[in-house]
């Protein structure tokens, strides 16, 4: 019976999880967080590395698995923060040699949309919404193809540096969130889509001199934001539905936890006949379920890096979802 265990770090979380025949075993994670300002790429691999251990056995005792049971090892190779994803590659490659077994490279933002069979979903178009990724993407011969993207910063990067401009530290989207919540007033913002992609820094820069004029109530600002800037994924996902004749739109990534985002997403699928999928919020965050999940599927269909080849492995930080060839479906 094949266990797999599967290690994000591509960004700010550290996960382990380890899974059996598609069932969650266990998925511990632990994220790196500011009081002020952004991520700092150095400083979260730091806290990868001082956590890494302690994360691995955690997630070992809340399986019931001894280390000895696992038969492959799965890890996101990219895209993400290059210190980051190289904490996860050197302890992929540490415990692969101590129990000599096989690693499955990961795409980060493929794992995302596979975990989503969970939900039932069987072909989506996904709403990918994370810190640095925004797409649209959906199966068609052998490749995840990006419909609409954006063309600059992704959402929840936006998200965040809104928060900075008001003081609020790493990660910003809960806090804004319930900022939003308080909101009554619509202020007007830039609304860009341009096809099937949309851009985000002008709304950024928009928004920060609003904050910075001192003339407009912070719940409002949130509340504007998140309608327009929610507005703008649902109009490009619907958009990508209608082009591709597909009849599901699964939410994906740790932007998809609004409950605000889930309810316009909701509307347009009923709206238009569609059925809607989104998983759990502790698998819409980066986790370590998600990679041991594919990496099982993966590893099923002989996927997978073994003996001298090891050594050779690397990090893909750039990695784009319509970079993979999908050999498991």
């Amino acid at each position: 019976m094949t266990i797999i265990l599967g290690i994000e770090s591509t960004a700010h979380t550290f996960g382990i999880s380890l899974v059996r025949k598609g069932k969650i075993l266990s998925n511990i994670r632990r994220s790196y967080t500011t009081e002020k300002g952004g991520i700092i790429p150095l400083d979260a691999a730091k806290h990868h590395q001082e956590n890494k251990k302690e994360i691995y056995f955690e997630a070992l005792e809340s399986s019931g698995v001894s280390e000895e049971k696992i038969d492959a090892i799965a890890v996101s190779q990219g895209p993400g923060l290059a210190p980051c994803l190289l904490e996860g590659m050197k302890f992929a490659k540490e415990l692969s040699k101590k129990l000599e077994k096989p690693i499955i490279p990961v795409n980060h933002c493929i794992a995302h949309l596979e975990i989503g069979r969970t939900t039932g979903a069987k072909d989506p178009v996904m709403l990918y919404v994370s810190g640095a990724n925004t797409q649209i993407i959906a199966y068609s011969f052998f490749k995840f193809r990006i419909f609409g993207e954006t063309l600059d910063i992704g959402v929840g990067n936006f998200i965040d540096n809104f928060a900075r401009y008001m003081g609020i530290g790493f990660p910003g989207g809960p806090a804004i969130q319930e900022l939003a919540e308080k909101g009554k007033k619509f202020i007007e913002l830039p609304y860009k889509v341009k096809g099937m992609d949309i851009t985000l820094s002008g709304i950024l820069t928009n928004l920060r001199q609003k904050i910075e004029s001192d003339k407009y109530n912070i719940n409002d600002l949130a509340y504007s934001m998140q309608e327009t800037v929610f507005a703008m994924l649902v109009e490009t996902a619907e958009r990508a539905l209608a082009h591709t004749g597909k009849k599901e739109l699964l939410l994906g990534g740790g932007v998809a936890c609004n409950s605000r985002l889930q309810e316009m997403c909701k509307i347009m699928c009923k709206e238009r006949g569609a059925k809607f999928f989104c998983p759990s919020n502790n698998l819409l965050q980066d986790n370590g379920a998600m990679i041991a999940f594919l990496g099982e599927i993966m590893f099923k269909k002989g996927i997978n890096v073994q003996g001298k080849a090891i050594n050779e492995l690397d990090i893909k930080p750039r990695q784009r979802t319509d970079d993979v060839e999908v050999k498991w479906r």
